[in-house]
């Protein structure tokens, strides 16, 4: 069985169809693993979501801070933004079943020695504390009163993880991490203002989450998208996969060999460009 890692489709359904037929993924011998931000700013969310419903257990899709937008847009709690494109799951016949699906998505995922995340982890986290701490995130949002949670869970503060944050406050900080981070200071507080590459500098006192000193989860072999002014980034401990599908770029796949450090990448162009200030 192939495993195939993925980044942002953001609702950019004809390249995921065309990366799908490249690497000529078959749902009763392959897997994917989506990297989150699976919907929005794309032309076709809608046609992404149904298909990546429709193949079952063959694909397990993490959530991104788009997808946590939709449901949060889904029960009121945030307005449609400019540039959203999420308009046709809101309004589709089968919305309900859409978005019950999707809240039940994971936040993280550890396969064949790979953690994956959308964002990023704190560098005072070890892989099986990020899985620990993404459950209870999962939990709530797969319970009854997850509409209230979505209530509660925007917000910069608290910018930084201790272990006694309790309530929202502990979820939101779980939440940013996964799905926000890029850049974070020495002692992992969190800087969500600055989108640029890495390589254009990071914003003083901060440095890119996974270049912190010390970094419990250095031993690991770590995926992520989110960040499409990263770009496409293969080290031994990193695999970033976000290369800007939406923004007029690639979609991009991994497929992990034996060895997690072993990867092939596969690319497809995406045909649509958006406004270079709307990604987040």
């Amino acid at each position: 069985m192939s495993l195939y890692l993925i980044g942002d489709v953001q609702g950019c359904d004809a390249a995921l169809g065309r990366l799908l037929a490249e690497i000529a993924f078959s749902p009763s011998r392959d897997r994917l693993v989506l990297l989150g931000d699976l919907v929005n700013r794309g032309p076709q969310s809608l046609a992404a979501l149904r298909r990546l419903v429709a193949l079952g257990d063959a694909a397990a899709c993490l959530l991104g801070n788009h997808d946590l937008h939709l449901l949060a847009v889904s029960q009121g709690v945030r307005p449609l933004h400019r540039g959203d494109t999420v308009g046709d799951i809101l309004g589709a016949p089968d919305r309900a079943a859409l978005l019950d699906w999707l809240r039940h998505r994971p936040m993280a995922l550890h396969e064949r020695g790979v953690l994956m995340v959308h964002a990023g982890v704190l560098p005072q986290w070890t892989a099986a504390q990020t899985l620990r701490l993404a459950a209870e995130v999962e939990a709530v949002l797969r319970g009854a009163g997850w509409a209230a949670f979505m209530q509660r869970m925007y917000g910069n503060q608290p910018d930084a993880w201790h272990d006694g944050l309790q309530g929202a406050e502990r979820l939101r900080v779980i939440v940013n991490a996964l799905t926000r981070l890029r850049f974070c200071s020495m002692e992992g507080r969190m800087e969500f203002a600055t989108k640029d590459a890495a390589a254009d500098g990071a914003p003083p006192g901060y440095l890119p989450w996974f270049d912190v000193p010390g970094r419990r989860t250095a031993g690991d072999v770590v995926a992520f998208g989110h960040w499409s002014t990263l770009g496409r980034l293969a080290r031994p401990d990193l695999i970033a996969l976000d290369t800007g599908c939406v923004w007029g770029g690639c979609l991009t796949a991994a497929r992990l060999g034996a060895n997690p450090r072993e990867r092939e990448f596969i690319e497809v162009r995406c045909e649509q460009a958006q406004r270079p200030g709307a990604a987040a």
